[in-house]
């Protein structure tokens, strides 16, 4: 009997199910297993049943059950069962068999398994998927790289199943070489930390410092989210406020505040650091969820450390309140501005490291729809890079920094209110403290360099000089010439 199945699929958690179910919409035949194999079996009976997804029981039968070259795809946990089911599949592929890793895996785990899978005479896509289980069943933002002559073989499918934007262009294009694919998706993932971040800033201002009620700030959400805030996250942050208990109560407010996190804002966040990029909004994301699960210290604290009272002037007047909620508005999209243009630095850091061709405007474009982070502000980054390829930040765009101009009087009367009435907002903080660093063409690092040059005779560059040519100074009149090594970390 001939091999009737387009793709293979393993791992039958939910985004794998909902995957099979959406290629099986398209048309493709997809052949599921599951090490545990009763779950193929299950699956099949309910979720699957009327389609034509085929299962297997075993890894060999459902290498027998594909099309060649063949197609397979993991949707498992990352780290060592990628590997664990790699060493599994190897013995039963040919030459130009496809493996595609669909998980949140490590970057630098991709690029090794693309060198020992085309050692091998195989394949190796790694992409990411994002879009949570709607976007997978729907329509996700996938990000693949790899392979380069995998490609051909896997676009139509990826096209056809991922989210469209702009009259049916797919959120989904070939990334690059290695683990670019993954690589881009770790971006996204830090991004989201910190767009997540900062609505949750913005939420904490109105509740504390305005005293508004989930059903007021409900409202003000799904204003914000008919302009430039447009916006997946604004969107289910909207319907978060409106959502009610089963005694009536906001449910929001029975919350813990103690969040969690599975690990790819943090890889993002030690990336940077390797390749000394300033992300640190996406830093500060992360550490806010950190500060966060800190929730019986912070309780203790609380008794013992006091502070101002949070509630601001401006919640005792009506239009100033008004006014002070627009000012929100204005620090939330400036911010946001700040973190994408730092999650952009970071990929041309990694483009150059890695030797990557990305290309910038796509990657927007593949953000556009399906993603977590799926906003109409992506579509300005889009236009941006379009216009100039080389751009080197999205601040120097004349859209963005005609935005930024717009904004800048609010989001520093926001900042300045909350360190004064003690309200939290570290992403909105670093965010502002980034752009006037950016925009500073002299910084303080000059009397650093002489502290470094001081204690550790780590040499300095004069302004007054060609850059390039190092100094030592003798500070005390009894250290010696003799300078330390130049390193640049």
């Amino acid at each position: 009997m001939k091999s009737q199945g387009d793709i293979g699929l393993i791992g039958l958690a939910v985004m794998g199910q909902n995957l099979i179910l959406n290629m099986n919409d398209h048309g493709y035949a997809v052949v599921a297993y599951n090490r545990t194999v009763s779950k193929v079996d299950d699956f099949l009976a309910k979720e699957a049943k009327g389609t034509q997804v085929q299962g297997a029981h075993s890894i060999q039968e459902l290498v027998s059950k594909l099309k060649k070259p063949r197609r397979i795809m993991l949707l498992v946990k990352a780290g060592q069962p990628v590997d664990d089911f790699i060493q599994e599949l190897a013995p039963h592929l040919e030459k130009g068999d496809i493996i595609i890793d669909g998980g949140n895996s490590l970057f630098d785990d991709t690029n090794r398994r693309v060198k020992e899978a085309e050692a091998k005479g195989l394949l190796y896509i790694g992409t990411g998927v994002s879009g949570g289980e709607e976007g997978a069943r729907r329509g996700p933002s996938i990000m693949p790289g790899g392979s380069p002559a995998a490609w051909p073989h896997v676009k139509k499918i990826f096209q056809d199943i991922s989210a469209k934007v702009d009259g049916g262009v797919p959120c989904c294009d070939w990334v690059g070489e290695q683990g670019s694919g993954h690589y881009v998706k770790m971006v996204h993932n830090g991004i989201e930390y910190g767009d997540m971040q900062l609505i949750c800033e913005a939420y904490n201002l109105m509740k504390n410092g305005l005293g508004m009620s989930p059903d007021e700030m409900h409202k003000v959400f799904a204003e914000w989210n008919k302009g430039e805030l447009d916006s997946y996250l604004i969107e289910i942050t909207r319907d978060i406020l409106a959502k009610k208990d089963t005694d009536g109560l906001p449910l929001v407010d029975k919350i813990l505040d103690a969040a969690g996190q599975k690990g790819t804002g943090k890889w993002t966040v030690i990336n940077s650091q390797e390749l000394g990029i300033p992300i640190t909004l996406m830093a500060e994301a992360v550490y806010a969820r950190c500060v966060s699960a800190l929730k019986d210290e912070r309780v203790a604290a609380a008794k013992k450390l006091k502070g101002p009272k949070p509630l601001l002037p401006a919640a005792k007047n009506a239009e100033k309140k008004r006014v002070f909620v627009a000012e929100i508005r204005d620090a939330l999209y400036a911010s946001k501005i700040i973190s994408y243009a730092q999650g952009y630095m970071l990929m041309r850091a990694a483009a150059k490291e890695y030797k990557w061709n990305l290309n910038y405007g796509g990657i927007a474009l593949m953000w556009r729809g399906g993603c977590i982070i799926r906003s109409r502000f992506l579509g300005k980054i889009k236009d941006a890079f379009d216009k100039r390829p080389g751009l080197t930040n999205l601040l120097l765009d004349d859209y963005f920094r005609g935005e930024m101009k717009k904004c800048q009087k609010g989001w520093r009367n926001v900042v300045a209110a909350a360190a004064k009435r003690g309200i939290p907002v570290p992403a909105f903080s670093t965010a502002l403290a980034f752009f006037d660093s950016y925009r500073s063409a002299v910084l303080p690092a000059n009397l650093l360099q002489a502290q470094r040059d001081y204690f550790g005779a780590h040499t300095y560059e004069r302004v007054d000089k060609p850059r390039g040519e190092f100094f030592h100074t003798n500070w005390t009149g009894h250290g010696g010439t003799t300078a330390s090594s130049t390193y640049n970390v």
